[in-house]
Formats: structure tokens, C-alpha cells, sequence
């Protein structure tokens, strides 16, 4: 586990290498994306279909005319 001292460096390394502004675009960015990615899978949740209450009929799957014989 990192301490306050370890924690203080990185992040004094990415302002030295990223900058002040560049910096803050990441973490917009960061954010709208888990923003986004929270709604979408909230929304797929919500419109998962259902089972059909029947059950259809299988299909089946007629080979080739081509290669009877």
C-alpha cells in the first residue's frame, strides 16, 4: 500500500510531465467516461427483454440441394 509520501510523488511527477492543464483535461475526461459508462450499464439492466412465455418452434436447417445425391 502506497503512504502520503509515495502518493505526493506521482503526483508531483505527472504535474511535472503533464502540466497543470493537461492534467485537468485527463481527469474531465476520466470523469465523463465513468459517468457514461455507470449510465450505460444502468440503462442495459433496465432493458434486458424477457423470455418468450411460449416456446417457439425449432427451426431446422435443410443442407444443401446442391450436394444430395
Amino acid at each position: 500500500m502506497l503512504g502520503p509520501w509515495e502518493w505526493a510523488m506521482i503526483a508531483l511527477i505527472a504535474l511535472l510531465i503533464f502540466g497543470g492543464t493537461r492534467l485537468a483535461g485527463i481527469g474531465k475526461s476520466a470523469g465523463k467516461a465513468i459517468r457514461e459508462f455507470k449510465e450505460e450499464t444502468t440503462t442495459a439492466t433496465k432493458e434486458v427483454p424477457t423470455a418468450p412465455s411460449e416456446p417457439t418452434a425449432p427451426t431446422t436447417i435443410e443442407s444443401d440441394p446442391e450436394s444430395k445425391s
